[in-house]
C-alpha cells in the first residue's frame, strides 16, 4: 500500500475527528486536506505509526483553527448538520453520534478542552498522545478532558439512561454469562483495549474483537455501569473499593474502544457515579 492509499484508508477517521473538533464539514475537509499536504511534503519514511501521526497532525491543525476562530461563530451552527455527505461511508463519518446538541455544548469548551475531550473520549487516543498536541503534561491533558466531560454532562440532562447504556448493560451481561457470540457482536472488529498500567492479568493493549471478547468472556463479576467523569463505562469494585474503571467509546452501536484506568491516584481524582 503506497502513501496515498494509506492516507485514504485513514481519511474517514480523520474527517470524523476534524468534524467533531470544528463542527463544520467544510472546515473538517480543509483540516484533512492540510494533513495530506503535510504528509506529502514530509513523507512517511521516518514515521513509525502513520495512523497516530495523522491524528496528531489533524488535531494540531484543528486546534490552530479553533484558536484563530476566536469569538467568531459565523455559520457554525448552520453547518452543524452533515449535509455534504456523498455516500453511506461519509454519512457515517459525519452523522454517527454527532448531533447539533453535542456540537453546541462543545462550543462552550476552550480549544484545548475540546481537543482533549474529542480525541480521548470519542476516539480513545491515550493522554500520552493528547498531551503534546495541547502542549501539556498527560495529567494536565486528563484534567482538560475531565472538565470537558463535566460540562458536556451538565448540558445533557439527566444521566439515568445515557446513550449507549444498553450496550454497556449487554456487554456486562454477556461477559458474566460467558456469552462469547454476544460479546463479539457488541465489539467493533478493530476494537482497541488500553490499560494505563500493568494490573494483574490485564493486558496493557489488546486489539481486535476476537481477542477482546475472549479476554472478557466469563468476567465482569463485581463490575457495574457507571459514569466516569461524565463518560459512560463500568466500575469494578468487588470488595467495595474501586480497583479499576473502564470507559467505552461507542460508534454505530458497537464498542470501538475501551480504556481502563487502574492507577489509584487517577482513580481518586475521578468522579465515579453509579447508574
Amino acid at each position: 500500500m503506497n502513501e496515498h492509499e494509506r492516507f485514504e484508508a485513514n481519511r474517514p477517521r480523520l474527517r470524523a475527528v476534524a468534524y467533531r473538533m470544528l463542527g463544520s464539514a467544510t472546515e473538517a475537509d480543509d483540516a484533512v486536506q492540510e494533513a495530506w499536504l503535510r504528509l506529502d511534503r514530509a513523507g512517511s519514511e521516518h514515521v513509525d505509526n502513520l495512523d497516530a501521526w495523522l491524528t496528531t497532525v489533524v488535531g494540531r491543525v484543528c486546534l490552530d483553527m479553533l484558536r484563530s476562530r476566536g469569538s467568531r461563530r459565523e455559520g457554525l451552527l448552520s453547518e452543524a448538520e452533515p449535509t455534504r455527505t456523498t455516500g453511506p461511508e461519509d454519512e457515517a463519518v459525519l452523522a454517527d453520534s454527532v448531533g447539533l446538541a453535542l456540537l453546541v455544548v462543545l462550543e462552550t469548551l476552550t480549544p484545548a478542552e475540546r481537543l482533549a475531550f474529542v480525541l480521548h473520549d470519542l476516539f480513545a487516543v491515550p493522554f500520552d498522545e493528547v498531551a503534546p498536541i495541547v502542549g501539556r503534561s498527560p495529567d494536565a491533558a486528563r484534567q482538560l478532558a475531565s472538565r470537558a466531560r463535566r460540562r458536556v454532562r451538565g448540558h445533557s440532562g439527566p444521566a439515568g439512561h445515557p446513550a449507549g447504556r444498553e450496550i454497556v448493560d449487554a456487554f456486562l451481561t454477556a461477559s458474566r454469562e460467558g456469552d462469547f457470540a454476544t460479546l463479539l457482536s457488541l465489539l467493533d472488529p478493530d476494537v482497541l483495549l488500553r490499560v494505563d498500567e500493568q494490573f494483574r492479568d490485564l493486558p496493557t493493549e489488546l486489539r481486535g474483537a476476537h481477542d477482546v471478547a475472549r479476554f472478557y468472556v466469563g468476567r465482569a463479576h463485581g463490575a457495574f455501569p457507571a459514569l466516569i467523569d461524565g463518560a459512560l463505562g463500568i466500575r469494578v469494585a468487588p470488595g467495595g473499593d474501586t480497583l479499576l474503571v473502564v470507559t467505552f467509546a461507542i460508534t454505530g452501536g458497537r464498542i470501538t474502544a475501551l480504556e481502563a484506568t487502574t492507577n489509584q491516584s487517577h482513580l481518586r481524582d475521578m468522579e465515579i457515579l453509579p447508574l
